[in-house]
């Protein structure tokens, strides 16, 4: 694979042979190495997804439907192995909307039939979020949630490059984002091998970059969203909802529908993961929230492939 043109099947796909495995672009390496991660059983699978060698909700479901089809290949006993799947990461709703979606119908076929039609929706979803831009616009955004994070085209990253091939992007602030400073790594290089003019800055410089006139409107992706419109995201993101309220920036957020959760009524009902302690500090007591949850009446817009929907959520959405 060379930078700039990664497919779908470059960050995750299903090899059937002998032995079956699901093989996906180690994201923990990047931007410095480009390497593979073979799993060979579902619990290998569950692995790679807890430790970020693969993250971003929309891709996490498509692993885990992935995970899933390997299990029925070897012969697992598939209850246990969805258990395993279901464990890896909490937030993620599109986790369990995929092993849900691959329960009666656990093939090589289904998975890839999901995969497809999730990069199909992140095509979609950015056409429509693009229509947001106005000519010039310098945007912000948090966390990665472009082709590696959804198995494909992206999602907030994915609107940065339609208003980019739409001559409405003037360029990116890419905060560097916690854990594992995921903007800083892949966001940058995806937009660098996109060619989109892009700077990194510490999450703590959001602030005063907005204050300095130097932002024009923020976008995310998501890994939950609440019936009420309520949002789970990266850590960081509540505080950046909270920065563009006070200096009168608009902030959107871009996810598909299987980022929706009708089930949980509002963001208090997410589960938080909380990661190890030692990537914050191994010399003192630390705490590694890896998400928080953005108020609905922070966010000016949703945005999915069906299109951009506004407050009040608790109806946009249910439509």
């Amino acid at each position: 694979m060379r930078p700039g043109v990664l497919a779908p099947e470059d960050i995750v796909r299903l090899e059937e042979g002998d032995p079956a495995r699901v093989v996906l672009l180690d994201q923990r390496r990047l931007p410095d190495e480009e390497v593979e991660l073979e799993c060979r059983s579902a619990a290998e699978v569950a692995e790679a997804i807890a430790q970020l060698a693969i993250r971003g909700a929309p891709a996490i479901g498509v692993a885990a439907a992935y995970g899933l089809a390997l299990a029925a290949l070897r012969g697992e006993d598939l209850a246990h192995a969805e258990q395993v799947l279901a464990a890896s990461r909490p937030t993620a709703i599109n986790l369990f909307w995929a092993l849900a979606s691959m329960r009666d119908d656990p093939t090589p076929e289904r998975a890839r039939a999901l995969h497809r039609e999730e990069v199909e929706r992140c095509k979609r979803m950015a056409a429509h979020a693009a229509d947001l831009f106005e000519p010039g616009t310098r945007a912000l955004t948090h966390c990665n949630a472009g082709g590696l994070a959804t198995g494909g085209y992206g999602s907030a990253v994915g609107a940065l490059r339609t208003a980019w091939e739409r001559g409405l992007l003037e360029r990116v602030v890419v905060d560097e984002t916690r854990p594992l400073l995921q903007g800083a790594r892949l966001t940058a290089w995806e937009l660098e091998t996109a060619g989109i003019p892009h700077v990194v800055i510490a999450d703590a410089a959001a602030a005063s970059m907005m204050a300095r006139g130097e932002v024009d409107l923020i976008v995310t992706g998501a890994d939950r969203i609440a019936a009420n419109g309520d949002t789970a995201n990266k850590i960081g993101t509540y505080a950046l909802a909270v920065l563009a309220a006070h200096h009168d920036l608009p902030l959107y957020v871009v996810a598909p529908t299987s980022t929706v959760d009708l089930a949980t009524p509002t963001g208090a009902e997410i589960p938080i993961e909380e990661r190890d302690p030692g990537e914050v500090s191994t010399r003192f007591p630390a705490r590694n929230p890896a998400f928080d949850v953005t108020p609905a009446e922070l966010i000016t817009a949703i945005v999915t492939e069906n299109g951009v929907r506004r407050a009040p959520y608790a109806e946009s959405l249910a439509a």
